[in-house]
């Protein structure tokens, strides 16, 4: 974010007058309207209302019914549907930098369009009139501020001034206005909507002997991040006093809980006070975040009320001292933009201390018991941060990573030229943020990383402000980042991607050396050593047969849990065959699934083709909704009617369809009473609908007679009533002598040839009128003079229809009828409407069909036929079908219930994550592949598989889901193993490596040496979330590998942990190290081994150190150094230990995808984006770029980590953790870096197809659970 807003409000500008005499500021000087005080949180809103008003507006935007001023005749007289309309159109236009826009509650919002548009709703009618003002109480928490999740169109509407200013005309003034400010976000200068502008505490010093501050609620004042320090001095100032000549200064103190505004005075240098410097520095700049408290000093007979130098000079802030309003570099000798920030509250810390000022960048001290272990450091929550928080004490609990920042290896490697790179910024904040984290003699025991949030929002707009965010997607990006301004390639050549030709086992492992060398040529870092790995993807085509295989990079694993959220349901199933009962039928499947998927599985289970079936949804006699196939299911809710016909023909609800000239005509069909006699003005009520409407299907020759038409609905209308042969007209005797009579379709009866059904079930013909009133059961007592007609069993005097009877219903044309009527309002509004069949005749030509596309028919019936035929309210509708369904249930239903029952007891564990992740899947629709030997598109089938292991293996767990249907978190239990990870059955190199090794093949000319090498991990990290969608809190678990002790991190909370509790429901990121006989880290760790060895001896100044490394295996022969237990260890340049061994180079690997996309092609990548455009680089920083689908790979480290004192006592907290295994670490005991994997990507794991086989024969302990990637 930037301060661009700071100089767009009118009044602001106007407002700003000089300083006061005596160069100290006071209350006169200047009185901005930007800040507000408030002593509630609602006052937030007060503040943003005036703000608004400061700010001028656009008033050429076009088309405008009225001017900015909309208190006008034309704005007031608009009718419903101008008025949606309107407020549309300013909805649709772009928000530009320093305009006001309000947020409008969505529940309130759609309310109001359904009402102005005429729909009926589920919930009813709405009238205009009884809205009221604009309601945006479910915006607010019990405090009245703005909820920290807010998802436009979910929750939310955004609407500019003219818009907002509409709604008051209308509607009334509301109690809760939410104006908001749009300011320019990061280095690109976005325009966003601030949601929650920082809100302030403002207290008042004075000299009391109280030890803490007392008196009324102090109060707040709220302000946009782009406002100045200066403009916030005065708006404190007014907070807290209505003198206007007294001159003040102004403290910050240390973020705490402050009952009263008087504050005393004894307590400034306990709280760490820092003088605000009143300069035209941005909030954001001055890294002022929400809530944090300001004491306001003032003079009192010219003197001040503390001696300022007996204040302890503080580290803290000292951002705020800027007075160019220039941000202080990241880095200088003696005051590192992360030393700047004093003393936390105390937290609950593993060692207890008191808090000394040092060098934070100290190597490890030789004392027995250091002041504060090192990386025990906790982060300070600066509004919504732990999300990273929690992220940045995994990757910082990574040890090969840490060593790399630590020893300064990465400010050789930085590369500010990269144009997909940060310019090394996010690289430099990262390292002097581990500084921190890995101090020895770390000053407090939690710190708030303002500077590195400063950084990260500025090159990632997406995680400005205050909201809560994903952990998964900064780790995606942080590791992109570093990846990227750490890539030792400076100018990346063009590379083809290599093309599968076909062949065995040799020639797919040089396919997979080519493609991952020629990634190689364009991407190598610290980041590709260590968490990069390969994969393969397979597609067949389902036509030829034809084979693609491509192999490409992943940075980390996206696993789907296989308890995928079910959507239950049942669906009424209408045949189309009147002689099969219509049943219900209870359905399973995915929320995620669309209706297309549905029919599939009713058309198997229902012996019918699914493009045949047509799914709509029911609601007040009508048909609600068009359920094809853009419909998930999960929209639905679990009162919603559904309905599934099935037809003669295509539904044509596939997407896919193309329609022929000889498609039939598929229309709804409405029962609904004939209107009483009412007033004209009246009538657009409509008629009233009744019973259940259904589908009729008339094809191109039908639709040329009324009487065809008219034959076609009533043969549909017979599986709805009981008395269904009362329907046609039947006589006995030869069918062929049957005269057809017209079809009448007005409301009088014609004189007609009549059947009738006597008592004793014997048919009467007769001729005579028909009547218009009356009880139609009264026509029993018609007979035939004649006598009764006597049956036989001859054939002549078998009883046959000869059509159906005229007089039942009036049938009436509908137009405009689109999608069967759904999402449409009353009978007879907007453009809803009745055509006479003359008026269609006479608009027709000869011959043609009278039928057009959005038609519908509507059904009226008098109250004596609707009586007998179907019955009434009353008589509880006796003789109507619409409520006889016959049960049916299948056995994939039944089976799918009692295998969810027996999964539910098992429990699920990472390997049935990763099952489900290597499943072989069909494309979708969307979704095609071109296949080169067809040429055309085709859903072929594809399957993931691991290729390449990495060394740091991030593993997601798939919690969330964020689709239209469903936004929820799966809680579910995975459990996953602390030690032993295995995964030599997944890694499909490794395999094929054996294979051809045992066949004569040099493995080592294809990069496959080390065969014996374990591919198992152990875990050092864990990422987790608690709570729902959008919201909760995250927390990390870490292994210390310098204690060799677990810790829990909540934020600036840092509390000692056993192992056992970071295998939890809760588990989101899980960071594995691979065990190995060598050092980890290939290129890198030679890179800090050889900066080790240059590096200077310490410094005087500095303690010398001593590391007692137990449990250490011997330096391998190959390696120089000794190979005795206790390795000796050199400091680096920055005074931390580090490994004397080395290791063969790891290839690199591409960083992480942040979209569930496909990886590019080479060709692809060769031509970047970035490479072709003018832009200026640091705008070009910022872009989202489609980067291939990586998963990131972790190598767990041994079990038996290194301890930092031989005589340090035991941890009871940590016993479980010692594995079996032996492991060579080579790590320096100072650093530990976890990395975690990221919830928003796609990327898909891959396992071996045998997987299930091979676990069952060689998994025997059962926390030895592979990990899984997603696509």
């Amino acid at each position: 974010m930037e301060s661009d807003t700071s100089s767009s409000s009118v009044k602001r500008s106007a407002s700003e007058g000089p300083a006061s005499g005596n160069g100290l500021p006071s209350p006169e000087s200047p009185a901005l309207s930007t800040p507000v005080i408030s002593h509630q949180a609602s006052d937030i809103d007060e503040y943003m209302a005036e703000q608004g008003e400061s700010d001028s507006f656009d008033t050429t935007t076009p088309n405008l019914p009225a001017s900015s001023q909309t208190h006008n005749y034309a704005m007031i007289n608009m009718s419903p549907l101008d008025k949606v309309a309107f407020i549309k159109q300013q909805r649709g236009r772009s928000m530009v930098i320093g305009e006001t826009w309000y947020l409008i509650a969505r529940p309130w919002y759609k309310r109001w369009s359904i009402a102005c548009e005429g729909i009926i709703d589920k919930d009813g009618k709405v009238e205009e009139k009884d809205l009221g003002p604009v309601d945006n109480t479910p915006l607010l928490d019990k405090d009245g501020n703005v909820v920290s999740s807010l998802l436009e169109g979910v929750d939310v509407e955004f609407v500019p001034q003219h818009a907002w200013d509409a709604l008051v005309t209308w509607y009334g003034e509301p109690s809760h206005s939410l104006p908001r400010t749009v300011i320019a976000r990061g280095i690109l200068h976005e325009p966003v909507l601030e949601l929650r502008p920082p809100r302030l505490k403002a207290l008042l010093l004075q000299d009391t002997p109280s030890e803490k501050p007392i008196g009324p609620p102090h109060p707040y004042v709220t302000m946009s991040t782009t406002g100045s320090v200066k403009e916030l001095s005065t708006a404190l100032v007014k907070a807290v006093s209505i003198r206007t000549n007294a001159a003040y200064r102004i403290w910050k103190v240390e973020p705490g809980d402050f009952d009263g505004l008087q504050y005393p005075a004894a307590k400034l240098a306990q709280d760490g006070a820092v003088l605000l410097d009143d300069n035209d520095q941005s909030l954001e700049d001055a890294c002022i975040e929400p809530d944090d408290p300001f004491v306001i000093e003032f003079q009192e007979n010219g003197n001040w009320i503390v001696d300022a130098s007996r204040i302890p000079k503080s580290n803290a802030s000292s951002s705020l001292a800027s007075p160019n309003g220039v941000p202080p570099p990241l880095f200088s000798s003696d005051d590192d933009f992360f030393s700047r920030l004093g003393n936390k509250l105390p937290s609950a810390q593993a060692s207890q201390s008191t808090p000394t000022l040092s060098a934070p960048f100290q190597s490890l001290k030789s004392s027995k018991k250091a002041v504060q272990d090192p990386g025990t450091l906790g982060l300070g929550n600066m509004g919504n941060t732990c999300f990273m928080n929690s992220a940045l004490q995994c990757l910082a609990h990574l040890e090969e990573l840490t060593d790399y920042f630590i020893s300064g290896v990465y400010q050789d490697e930085l590369n500010p030229d990269n144009p997909l790179g940060m310019h090394g910024a996010i690289a430099e904040a990262f390292g002097s943020l581990l500084q921190r984290i890995w101090a020895t003699n770390s000053p407090s025991t939690s710190y708030s990383p303002r500077e590195f949030k400063q950084q990260l929002q500025r090159f990632a707009p997406q995680f400005s402000g205050y909201q809560q965010h994903d952990s998964q997607e900064l780790v995606a990006f942080l590791l992109d980042g570093l990846h990227e301004d750490l890539n030792r390639v400076l100018k990346k050549p063009y590379v083809e991607k290599p093309d599968w030709e076909g062949g065995g086992d040799l020639e797919l492992a040089q396919l997979a050396q080519k493609s991952w060398e020629g990634y190689m040529q364009r991407n190598d870092s610290v980041i590709v050593d260590l968490f990069q790995g390969q994969y393969q993807s397979t597609l067949v085509c389902p036509e030829c047969q034809k084979v693609s295989i491509t192999f490409d990079p992943f940075m980390y694993l996206t696993l789907p849990l296989p308890v995928q959220k079910k959507w239950r349901h049942t669906v009424f199933y209408v045949p189309w065959d009147i002689s099969k009962p219509h049943v219900r039928v209870p359905v399973e499947i995915g929320r995620d699934a669309s209706f297309k998927e549905l029919r599939i599985l009713l058309g198997r289970w229902m012996g019918t083709k699914p493009e045949n079936l047509l799914t709509l949804e029911i609601f007040s006699n009508r048909f609600y909704k068009n359920l094809d196939d853009s419909i998930l299911c999960g929209e639905m809710s679990d009162n919603d009617v559904i309905v599934c016909f099935e037809l003669p023909c295509n539904s044509r609800q596939g997407r896919s369809y193309k329609a022929q000239n000889d498609d039939p005509f598929i229309f709804p069909v409405i029962l609904t009473d004939v209107p009483p006699i009412r007033p004209a003005y009246n009538y657009n009520r409509g008629p009233t609908m009744f019973g259940y409407p259904f589908i009729v299907v008339i094809d191109q020759e039908q639709a040329k007679s009324l009487d065809a038409i008219y034959e076609a609905v009533v043969l549909r209308l017979q599986r709805w009533t009981v008395n269904a042969r009362d329907l046609f007209k039947w006589q006995v005797g030869s069918s062929a002598s049957t005269e057809h009579i017209p079809i009448h379709i007005t409301s009088i009866p014609p004189i007609d040839n009549l059947t009738e059904i006597t008592e004793n079930g014997e048919i009467l013909a007769v001729e005579e009128p028909a009547i218009e009133e009356g009880d139609i059961t009264d026509q029993k007592n018609i007979v035939i003079q004649e006598g009764d007609l006597a049956m036989d069993t001859s054939a002549d005097d078998i009883p046959h229809i000869v059509g159906p009877k005229k007089d039942i219903f009036n049938l009436l044309l509908q137009i405009n009828y689109k999608d069967y009527g759904a999402g449409f309002g009353a009978y007879g509004s907007s453009s809803q409407r009745n055509e006479s069949w003359e008026t269609r005749i006479d608009n027709v030509e000869e011959g043609t069909p009278l039928l057009r596309e959005g038609d519908a028919f509507f059904c009226e019936f008098d109250e004596n036929m609707k009586a007998y035929y179907f019955g009434d309210d009353h008589s509880r509708w006796e003789h109507a079908r619409w409520d006889q369904w016959e049960e049916f249930t299948h056995h994939e239903y039944t089976d799918a219930k009692q295998a969810a029952a027996d999964q539910k007891l098992k429990g699920i564990s990472l390997n049935d994550c990763l099952a489900e992740f290597t499943k072989e899947e069909q494309l979708g629709e969307d979704d095609l592949w071109y296949c080169p030997q067809c040429k055309k598109h085709q859903q072929a089938t594809k399957k993931f598989d691991l290729w390449k292991a990495p060394d740091i293996l991030v593993v997601h767990l798939k919690r969330f889901s964020n689709s239209r249907a469903l936004r929820d978190k799966i809680d579910t239990f995975v459990d996953f193993p602390i030690q032993g990870l295995h995964l030599e059955h997944m890694i499909g190199e490794r395999k094929i490596a054996t294979k051809l090794a045992e066949s004569g093949v040099d493995t080592r000319e294809l990069g496959l040496d080390d065969l014996d090498e374990p591919l198992t991990y152990d875990l050092f990290a864990v990422d987790e979330h608690l709570g729902g969608l959008g919201g909760g809190h995250y927390r990390a678990y870490a292994l210390n590998h310098i204690t060799d002790k677990w810790y829990h991190f909540d934020d600036s909370y840092v509390t000692p942990a056993r192992s056992t509790e970071a295998v939890n429901a809760n588990a989101y990121l899980l960071f594995y190290r691979r065990r190995s006989s060598k050092p980890l880290g290939g290129k890198s760790h030679e890179k800090i081994q050889q900066a080790t060895a240059q590096s200077p001896s310490p410094s005087p100044g500095l303690d010398s150190v001593s590391v007692q490394m137990d449990n250490r295996l011997p330096t391998p022969p190959s390696e120089s150094g000794p190979s005795s237990k206790e390795s000796p260890l050199r400091l680096s340049n920055s005074g931390w230990l580090t490994p004397q061994s080395k290791s063969k180079s790891s290839p690199s690997s591409s960083p992480p995808p942040l979209d569930d996309i496909e990886p590019p092609t080479f060709e692809e990548s060769g031509y970047d984006d970035i490479l072709q455009t003018s832009l200026d680089p640091l705008s070009v920083a910022s872009h989202q770029f489609d980067f291939p689908d990586p998963s990131y790979k972790t190598s767990p480290t041994s079990s038996n980590e290194a301890e930092l004192d031989e005589d340090d006592e035991d941890d009871d907290h940590d016993s479980d953790r010692t594995s079996p295994h032996t492991t060579y670490r080579g790590r320096s005991p100072s650093l530990d870096v976890l990395s975690t994997s990221s919830p928003g990507s796609n990327m898909n794991p891959f396992s071996d197809e045998n997987e299930q086989q091979y676990i069952a024969q060689t998994d025997k302990d059962s926390d030895d659970i592979p990990s899984s990637v997603e696509p």
